[in-house]
């Protein structure tokens, strides 16, 4: 059984009468709201989850629909949407990007038989992984895509380039490949560390790194293979991830363009070896707080007014000399459940109060590294404590409605059954509720 019948969703049809029409000042807090205008544009340009949202970021087009996902949930609930799309002549996969446990081989080996041959891809950095490997094949018959995971220097997971234990791995997945248990697809990294960036050419240079690591690791891998078997490069961390469009942009800098060099060279060498290069990201569509702090674009480009999510959530309460130096403070109905414990290395706080419903007020004009309006600088489980360090932003009042950019929209994103659905391209509409998401929750 699958975990979608032990964890119920709230039912669409039932939120869809409740909220859709209704304005954002008139719905219970705290909520998530997303702004679909700016979704479809951040997907648009680049071509954490939902249905609707997946749909963004596949497109329509007749190209292979690949998806990603960190929870067999998700795997579980993406399968009709795939199977959509295969019916109408799209090869569908999903890499469950987890290193693979012995925990979830019933459930995936039920998604690899709904979906057919070529229909997953599993995460494998341990050679003890592969007996979890050979269980799904031989639940199902079909051998899953191999992806090898490598730790190019976040040391979250994969296996360590050039160690004896990724020289076992990588002869230990050939070894069941021959026997047609597996297809070794590709190698896989994602540059978690690459947050750090905080500049155009830092992330490039992340980029490039993960490049390396894989193209490195491809080379023994052809190397023990004989052959030189065809392998999928997939890299990309949200920072690096947006980072490739610099290809595409003109550097203003002599250390941008070496550093754009340099990537082009390393791309050119994997294609020489008959690698494929794959670009993954995560929360490219919503965007956050630790994104715009990672300057991997030009302001024009990721910005501000490039952030989707926003959680919605109202003042309960003013203390206006409580703060350092007398500065006023306030309390909102979005804490750490609301919000998520997550931290931004741009400022010591957990949540930016964005202009919305504040009269007279713009965007920043500073990047959160520099901003000194309101902001959440406490958190606990329901409360959430407003500071004006600058004492320069516009006043708040009780029962007022304020949306808080969050650090990180996959944390904060996760608190909640389903996602409010505005467009702010609707003028004079902005605030009122088109639709809403039914976000998959559990594992």
């Amino acid at each position: 059984m699958d975990s979608t019948s032990l964890i119920p969703s709230a039912s669409k049809e039932e939120l869809v009468r409740e909220y859709v029409g209704k304005s954002l000042h008139d719905v219970p807090c705290p909520a998530v709201v997303l702004d679909i205008s700016k979704l479809r544009k951040n997907c648009t340009d680049m071509l954490e989850t939902t249905t609707e949202l997946t749909r963004l970021q596949i497109g329509d087009g007749p190209g292979p629909a690949n998806i990603v996902v960190s929870t067999v949930v998700e795997a579980e609930n993406i399968v009709p949407l795939l199977l959509e799309y295969k019916s109408k002549g799209r090869a569908v996969n999903i890499l469950y990007s987890f290193p693979l446990t012995s925990g979830v081989v019933d459930r995936l080996s039920k998604v690899s038989t709904a979906l057919g041959p070529n229909g997953i891809s599993l995460m494998i950095d341990h050679p003890s992984q592969l007996r979890s490997v050979a269980a799904i094949h031989e639940k199902t018959n079909i051998p899953p895509l191999i992806f090898i995971k490598i730790d190019m220097g976040g040391h979250r997971a994969g296996v360590i380039p050039g160690t004896e234990t990724c020289s076992l791995l990588i002869s230990s997945v050939i070894t069941l490949a021959k026997r047609n248990v597996c297809i070794l697809h590709g190698l896989y990294s994602h540059a978690g560390h690459s947050y750090s960036s905080n500049s155009q050419t830092a992330a490039l240079d992340y980029l490039r790194h993960e490049f390396e690591a894989l193209l490195i690791t491809s080379e023994e891998v052809h190397s023990v293979a004989v052959t030189k078997m065809p392998l999928v490069l997939s890299v990309g961390a949200t920072p690096t991830s947006s980072a490739i469009r610099n290809l595409l942009l003109p550097s203003t800098s002599s250390e941008g363009l070496n550093e754009i060099s340099a990537l082009k060279a390393t791309m050119g060498a994997i294609r020489d070896v008959g690698c494929e290069i794959e670009i993954h990201a995560g929360v490219y569509p919503m965007l956050d707080m630790q994104q715009l702090a990672t300057h991997a674009l030009p302001e024009d480009l990721l910005s501000w007014s490039s952030v989707a999510i926003t959680i919605l959530a109202e003042i309960a309460s003013l203390y206006p000399p409580r703060g350092k130096s007398d500065s006023p403070e306030a309390l909102i109905t979005a804490g750490s459940l609301a919000l998520g414990r997550e931290p931004c290395k741009a400022y010591p706080g957990w949540g930016i109060v964005s202009p919305w419903n504040r009269t007279s007020f713009a965007l920043p004009n500073t990047g959160p590294e520099g901003y000194s309006g309101w902001q959440i600088s406490r958190i606990s489980q329901e409360h959430g404590i407003l500071t004006n360090p600058g004492k320069n932003d516009s006043e708040l009042s009780i029962g007022q409605r304020v949306r808080v950019w969050p650090n990180h929209a996959c944390i904060a994103g996760a608190g909640y059954g389903w996602y409010l659905i505005v467009d702010e391209s609707r003028t004079g509409k902005e605030d009122e509720i088109i639709d809403v998401w039914v976000r998959w929750r559990g594992w």
